[in-house]
């Protein structure tokens, strides 16, 4: 297997990417490949850089220097080649972002109508069988504020699904939800990952790290400090700050 995915173009790739807000150094050369059908889950404290590399993957965050390929190709800062490749690249936020006054099955159906052009019939079809498989077709009719946090951040995984994407970025996916309702986004998730989708996760969820990441990328300060099996980085991290980091969480 790893001979293949090192031959294998990869599907998201950066070089040398570096980042400042104002003075601050957020990223600081950073160098990662992500292959298809991997999930790699990134780690690490708060302000460490995590949400700031999930997002520049996709150009949602600009860079200062270095660059992000999909699948071989460059993503421009603008123009209609970035709005060709973002569409490759999901996303599933934090806070949802679903269009707060169109219906559930509306949601679904826009992307692939607006940029895959879609008809109306086929689009509605494919989103029926999407929320069916997240578990909240039920719920089609509805607009988001009718739905529990954890049936919107499902739905906001079905409209990124409902793209076609190469891969999918989850920002913090479960980090708005109740607790009772993380463990079924985190199903769904797993699920995916099971069904070979390539998926780069930024999560404070430990156990998901362990039982479903590839990789695990542990950041601080702006820089990748250990990149790991999941195995490998939580029973023998290689650096003090790992450590540090790990001891920390497992108090809570």
């Amino acid at each position: 297997m790893a001979q293949t995915k090192s031959m294998e173009v990869p599907v998201i790739e950066l070089i040398n990417v570096d980042k400042h807000f104002g003075d601050l150094h957020v990223l600081k050369n950073i160098n990662l490949s992500v292959h298809r059908g991997e999930v790699v889950v990134i780690i690490g404290p708060s302000g460490s850089g995590k949400s700031t590399l999930c997002r520049t993957m996709n150009r949602l965050e600009t860079i200062d220097s270095g660059e992000i390929r999909i699948e071989g190709t460059p993503i421009p800062q603008e123009g209609r080649e970035l709005a060709r490749l973002r569409a490759q690249v999901g996303m599933v936020f934090q806070q949802f972002n679903l269009f707060a006054h169109k219906t559930i099955l509306d949601n679904v159906t826009l992307g692939p109508m607006d940029v895959l052009k879609k008809s109306k019939k086929e689009a509605r079809e494919e989103a029926m069988r999407l929320l069916t498989r997240v578990g909240v077709e039920s719920q089609a009719a509805k607009v988001p504020a009718q739905l529990s946090g954890g049936q919107q951040q499902r739905v906001a995984i079905a409209r990124a699904l409902a793209m076609h994407p190469k891969a999918i970025l989850f920002d913090e996916p479960t980090s708005a939800l109740d607790p009772e309702m993380i463990g079924e986004v985190l199903d769904v998730m797993t699920e995916l990952a099971k069904e070979g989708m390539t998926m780069v996760v930024v999560t404070h969820e430990m156990n998901f790290a362990r039982r479903v990441a590839d990789r695990v990328i542990f950041m601080d300060g702006g820089s990748i400090i250990e990149e790991n099996t999941p195995e490998e980085f939580f029973s023998n991290p290689q650096t003090q700050r790992a450590k540090d980091f790990l001891n920390s969480i497992k108090d809570h």
